[in-house]
């Protein structure tokens, strides 16, 4: 594409020089000849540090922000680099957005449940769907790795322009609204689940994330639907703060303004009430923040017109996602479940439901990740000391800190069994559990490991499913034992 059309948007054309490019990048290592590199300030790398890498390998144009004298190429400076990419980005990819349905989702807990429970929904009738978010990239039906829950612009606007799907199903993080990677994009739907104590070593405050949040419903087009849960405090408050503007404020809660009523919530049966209607709402899926989930997707596909009834049924159907309060079964009877949780009100969600499920005893397993927001790991350890009968903290991801230094952290908050290695800690969990018990494994959900335990496995569910098969071949070995003793 001709560089003048591609920065059209964000420079003088004057001082634009007339040249052809092949492809943008961010990524000194992956840039090649006729490139236009973007340098971005990143969380631990400046892009601007590898400029003249970008140039040796053939890029022919930079732009980024710090004033830099005598390059060998041409320098345009803007103001902000990442709101320039994603500008740029959606120029070069044709602005894909423009011909899809697109629904954000934005809040702490429940952006990936909700957004597959409307996938459901909508492929149930007859759409197709994409979705982006942290467990999973879907395009025209094939299935890719995430890299993070909300991609980066230049990704994003790629993957958009693949993209032959119907409506686009986005998870909306607060640092992918903070760093400008949806800049440029206008939903027709934005959802607010809640939102939790969470990334204040980024956003240092609860309301700087709560505004870092409702920025995400000033991309809304005119015409289009906020649907906020304000049963969640920080929902009705946005709901009460958002401008008004030519779209449609649909809301969950107990005032009689709000469009849909949790009624009653019981295990695997809910009531609510919409449009003057008692209904009842069944999910294969456990806890009761997932009948909240289910409320979200509930609206959000009544808006876009799918029926009533149908809704109903695609939410009967739905199996939940990887590594969301995913069950296992031990054949002792012991319930063990792997679910993403990683905040007091996630935890507090988790762990109720097992002692509404009958659970006996509950052992919790969970770390914190290191060089991360340590001041929300106190209200961790209080829901789980409340509601568990046993904890057991271990690693999660370092990221960077020694791991010396996380096991004194651990072992100074002296709350239960301290077991670094998360394998063995979770093998121990479910050893130690009995018949009705459960074990909650918190934290990293479908997510890979980053370190090496002692367990030849990559996750909490291989984890789980390494340990359960370990133990079956062993009641197999006694069987055949005793059945050689008693053939002698």
């Amino acid at each position: 594409m001709n560089l003048q059309q591609l920065l059209k948007n964000i420079s003088k054309p004057m001082s634009i020089p007339n040249m052809i490019i092949n492809k943008i990048t961010t990524n000194s290592k992956s840039a090649d000849k006729n490139d236009l590199f973007i340098a971005i300030k990143g969380y631990s790398f400046n892009g601007h540090d590898f400029i003249n890498q970008a140039i040796k390998a053939g890029a022919v144009c930079i732009i980024g922000e710090e004033d830099l004298q005598e390059l060998s190429v041409p320098y345009i400076r803007v103001p902000d680099s990442r709101l320039a990419l994603a500008e740029i980005a959606s120029e070069f990819y044709g602005n894909p957005a423009k011909d899809k349905k697109i629904i954000g989702i934005t809040g702490t807990n429940g952006k990936t449940t909700t957004a597959y429970m409307i996938k459901h929904i909508l492929e149930d009738s007859g759409h197709t769907c994409a979705m982006f978010g942290s467990v999973n990239t879907i395009i025209n039906g094939e299935t890719y790795p995430s890299l993070n829950t909300t991609p980066d612009a230049l990704s994003l606007q790629k993957h958009l322009a693949i993209s032959k799907d119907e409506f686009v199903i986005m998870e909306v993080s607060s640092h992918g609204i903070a760093q400008g990677r949806i800049h440029g994009i206008e939903f027709d739907f934005g959802l607010f689940t809640n939102l939790d104590h969470d990334h204040l070593d980024y956003h240092h405050t609860m309301e700087d994330y709560f505004l870092t949040k409702a920025k995400m419903f000033e991309a809304l087009k005119d015409h289009g639907y906020a649907i906020i849960n304000n049963y969640n405090e920080w929902g009705a408050k946005l709901s009460s703060i958002l401008p008004s503007r030519n779209f449609s404020l649909i809301t969950l809660g107990n005032k009689e303004s709000d469009a849909l009523k949790i009624n009653k919530i019981t295990p695997g049966f809910s009531e609510i009430s919409y449009k003057g209607c008692n209904l009842p709402l069944q999910l294969t899926i456990l806890g009761q923040h997932n009948t909240y989930n289910a409320a979200m997707a509930f609206l959000t596909a009544s808006q876009i017109g799918v029926p009533i009834q149908q809704i109903m049924k695609s939410l009967r159907t739905f199996s939940g996602v990887p590594g969301r309060f995913e069950l296992f079964k031990r054949s002792n009877g012991t319930t063990i479940v792997v679910d993403y949780a990683h905040t007091a009100e996630a935890f507090s969600n988790c762990l109720t439901t097992a002692k509404i499920e009958g659970a006996e005893k509950v052992f919790h397993v969970f770390g914190f990740r290191g060089d991360r927001d340590s001041s929300k790991r106190n209200k961790m350890i209080t829901v789980s000391k409340k509601l568990a009968d046993e904890i057991i903290l271990t690693f999660d991801d370092l990221n960077g800190v020694p791991s010396a230094a996380m096991l004194q952290e651990l072992n100074e908050l002296n709350e239960g069994q301290v077991i670094s290695d998360r394998t063995l800690a979770i093998q121990y969990a479910i050893e130690k559990a009995a018949e009705k018990d459960w074990v909650i494994i918190t934290g990293k959900g479908n997510e890979r490991y980053r370190l090496d335990f002692s367990l030849p496995v990559s996750s909490d569910r291989e984890t789980v499913e390494y340990v359960l098969q370990k133990e079956g071949k062993r009641v197999l070995e006694k069987e055949h034992l005793k059945l050689r003793n008693l053939l002698k």
